[in-house]
Parts: structure tokens; C-alpha cells; sequence
């Protein structure tokens, strides 16, 4: 906060602290809700405010837009800080006091000339570090080079072997400070998120050590889909959209996903996903699905509100009277899933037949098909071809979602001509399956 003599306040978490010292790479590596965006935003806004003029540069893998940026965490923060009216935020940018600037950008977009367009930046903020591939960061590093300039970095681990943790973390430069931060090192940790903190711990260690504390990724031969990845993308607005939904209350949550179909590619673009929905307020929690505003406040994205409305919804079956709430009241179009004898199997078994594409914003979606597993033999220790009932609550409505596709031809699904269609059989029952199962195999598998 700015005081009326003009002193700039900014309360730090502690295990920041080493970080406040002048070093030319940075970096802050861990867990969701560890504030590591928060803490560099405050850095960007000090350092412009204190040591002027001040040019910074935030950059990510992939930015399409600016929504896609740290910009409104950082306009946040100068409104938070009374700051706004020393700063000059524009649409593309925001101008800093004495002539410094602050710029967002994608490092995909640079070429080995265009980057030379950052060259007398006095920081570069590296958000969403572990997408940075090798040629970005090559590009990078030399060309922020001013006197005194630094290279800051904030990421969720994936694997050892990407860019920014072979620099940061492997074998960091000598003049590198960087700390790992989780939940329990944020004193303004949100209830809502202590509460999936507290669910994912008690349910699933290795999800709870990966997503909340930084560690790496495990990949076991256990898990279902491996044909997935994350990247930022802009749906189209003429696109055909499917939507699936699930149930639940005091433990599991209600679910809604959009998806739309490319060629072979299937785009997850918007989920929500709440614990505790009563069944009255489910409308208005669907309606958020895009524009993710909050009732009772009002929405501000008004053409993007309830836009699930206007398409048929696939929900779970099992829950017929939620269906026919829902149909009274303002989704008429929303069907139930048609389940069955080996349903659970055929709906999994059609998704990795798809290269999925998932939106960062939609972190349940990462979760699940991170975790979704079969079943391993606790005697013997080998992978069976059964699906594990659990991790599966985004999972199961995005079967719901495609579950009228399923038996289509290519030539219906618009894939191009002489693309193979969706094999619905050539991943069954896990690692190694080869055989084609009847109908006898999916016993057991689930509806």
C-alpha cells in the first residue's frame, strides 16, 4: 500500500525473502497456491515504482491474447496498492512512471531479429516456465543484458527434463537465487483452495504431491490417457460445441466441460467444478461456465453468460430428478447419458483414439487425466484392464459429452480423407493390450 508520504508497503511472504536480493536469474518452483505469481507481480510494480524508468517484459510460451497474461493480475495489484494513478494502463501495455513500460508477450511469436526488440529490458518475468521450450529461453537469455538485469522464472514442475529445470534446478548459474513455495509457505492461502488441498491429500498422495507441493509428474503405466497435452488456444465462434455434466454434493463435485471436435483433435476449452452445489443453484453455476462470474455479483461478460444453454447437455443418468430440475429451469436441451454394460469402457476407449488438447484454465481436466488409472493387482503388482472408479468427475462427463459420436464414421466426425479413424480397440486394456475384446471383456468395467 502507498502511504500518504509516499511509502510503497508491500507485505512478502517469508520464504521469498532471499529472493529480494539483486541476483540475474530468479526463480520460484512448487505447488498451486504457493503465491508465485503474486510475489513477482508485486516485484514488477516495485521495481517500476522504485527504480525508474523501469522496462519489464512478462512472456509465456504461448499467448494468443492478453487474457491470456499476468496484465489483470498485475492491474489488480496496482489497484490493490493504490498505484493506479502512477501507472498508465493501456489496452496492449501498461506505462510506467518516467517513461518505463511493461509488456506482455509470447515467446513463440519471436524470431532470432524480432527479439532484439527486448534488448535493453531491465527484467523479463518468465510465467508458466515449465511450457518454455529450449528455443525460447535460448533466445532469451542473451538478449536481456542490461546492466543489472534479470531473469525471473515461476512454475508447476512437470518433469526434470524441461528447459527451465535443467537450468534452474539441475545445474543452476552461480548468480541464481530460486526457492521452492507451496500452500503451506502462503499466509493468505484461500479456504476454498485448503479445501481441494485437504480432499486431493486425503484421496491421492502422488496427485496431492505433484499439484499442491511441486513435485514432479509420475507417469506410471497405470494410466489411461496418454495422448493429451496443455496448450492455450482461441475457440472459434462458429464452432460446434458438446457439453457433458455430472453430479454430486458433500463429497464428489458437479461438473460441467465444453469440447469441440477438429479433425482428430478434441479441444477442451471451459469447465466448472465445485463441491456443494445445491441443486437451486446449479442453473447459475452452469451459466458461469464461460464467463466465470460469481453470484450474486453482477456479470461482467454478459454475452458470454449461460451460453451452455443454448446447446444439449449430456448429464449423468443417475440423477434423473437433477436432470428435470435443470430442464425446468432454463436447460431444457439437457438429456441424459445413455448408460450400460461396457459404456464406461467404450467412451474411454473412443477419447484416446483423440488427441486432446486441454486450456491451462481448465486444471481439473489436467488433474484427471493425469491420474485416471487402471487398476494395478495388489498381489502381483501388473496393470489389469480395469478402470479405476475414482478421478473421474470431469472424466465422465467428457464421455458423456462425445458419447453420440461414438460409432460415427471419419468421414462424419470431419476427419480428412485417408486419416484413420478413432481405434476402438487398439489401446484396450491398458499398456501392451493388442487383442480385440468382446463384448465379455467389458463386464465389470461399469456403465
Amino acid at each position: 500500500m502507498l502511504s500518504t508520504d509516499g511509502v510503497l508497503s508491500i507485505p512478502t511472504p517469508a520464504i521469498f525473502e532471499p529472493l529480494l536480493k539483486p541476483s540475474r536469474y530468479k526463480g520460484i518452483y512448487g505447488g498451486r497456491g504457493g503465491a508465485k505469481s503474486h510475489f513477482f507481480a508485486d516485484q514488477i510494480i516495485e521495481r517500476c515504482f522504485l527504480r525508474k524508468p523501469c522496462r519489464a517484459v512478462c512472456v509465456r510460451e504461448v499467448q494468443r491474447t492478453l487474457a491470456q497474461s499476468v496484465k489483470r493480475l498485475i492491474e489488480d495489484k496496482l489497484d490493490a496498492y493504490d498505484l493506479r494513478r502512477e501507472f498508465r494502463v493501456l489496452t496492449t501495455h501498461i506505462e510506467a512512471p518516467a517513461g518505463g513500460i511493461i509488456l506482455f508477450q509470447g515467446m513463440q511469436d519471436h524470431t532470432a531479429d524480432s527479439i532484439k526488440s527486448l534488448e535493453g529490458f531491465d527484467v523479463a518475468w518468465i510465467e508458466e516456465a515449465q511450457s518454455l521450450s529450449q528455443r525460447s529461453l535460448d533466445l532469451l537469455r542473451p538478449t536481456i543484458r542490461e546492466a543489472d538485469s534479470e531473469i525471473w522464472a515461476s512454475w508447476n514442475p512437470r518433469y526434470a527434463t524441461d528447459p527451465v529445470d535443467r537450468l534452474l534446478r539441475a545445474d543452476p548459474p552461480p548468480d541464481a537465487i530460486v526457492v521452492r513455495s507451496s500452500y503451506a509457505d502462503n499466509p493468505w492461502f484461500p479456504d476454498v483452495l485448503r479445501k481441494e488441498m485437504e480432499w486431493d491429500r486425503s484421496r491421492d498422495i502422488e496427485k496431492y504431491n505433484h499439484i499442491w507441493l511441486g513435485g514432479y509428474e509420475q507417469h506410471s503405466e497405470a494410466r489411461v490417457f496418454k495422448n493429451w497435452r496443455v496448450e492455450e488456444f482461441e475457440s472459434p465462434t462458429n464452432a460446434t460445441y458438446y457439453y457433458g455434466a455430472d453430479w454430486g454434493f458433500s463429497v464428489d463435485p458437479s461438473t460441467l466441460v465444453r469440447v469441440r471436435l477438429a479433425g482428430r483433435t478434441l479441444f477442451i476449452d471451459y469447465e466448472v467444478y465445485r463441491i456443494g452445489v445445491e441443486i437451486d443453484h446449479l442453473p447459475a453455476f452452469f451459466d458461469a461456465l464461460v464467463c466465470a462470474c460469481e453470484a450474486p455479483r453482477p456479470c461482467l461478460h454478459p454475452e458470454q453468460h449461460g451460453m451452455a444453454r443454448r446447446w444439449t447437455i449430456t448429464a449423468d443418468s443417475a440423477r434423473p430428478e437433477t436432470i428435470s430440475y435443470l430442464n425446468r429451469n432454463g436447460y431444457p436441451r439437457m438429456v441424459p447419458a445413455k448408460k450400460g454394460a461396457g459404456s464406461v469402457a467404450e467412451g474411454v476407449i473412443f477419447l484416446q483414439g483423440f488427441d486432446i488438447v486441454v486450456h491451462p484454465r481448465c486444471t481439473h481436466t489436467i488433474d484427471e487425466l493425469t491420474s485416471y488409472s487402471y487398476i494395478v493387482d495388489k498381489l502381483s503388482g501388473q496393470v489389469t484392464p480395469l478402470l479405476a472408479d475414482k478421478k473421474n468427475h470431469i472424466i465422465d462427463p467428457l464421455r458423456y459429452a462425445v458419447e453420440e459420436l461414438i460409432g460415427q464414421s471419419g468421414e462424419a466426425l470431419g476427419y480428412p480423407v485417408g486419416v484413420p479413424e478413432p481405434s476402438m480397440w487398439s489401446t484396450f486394456g491398458g499398456p501392451g493390450s493388442t487383442g480385440k475384446p468382446g463384448i465379455s471383456d467389458w463386464s465389470g468395467l461399469g456403465g
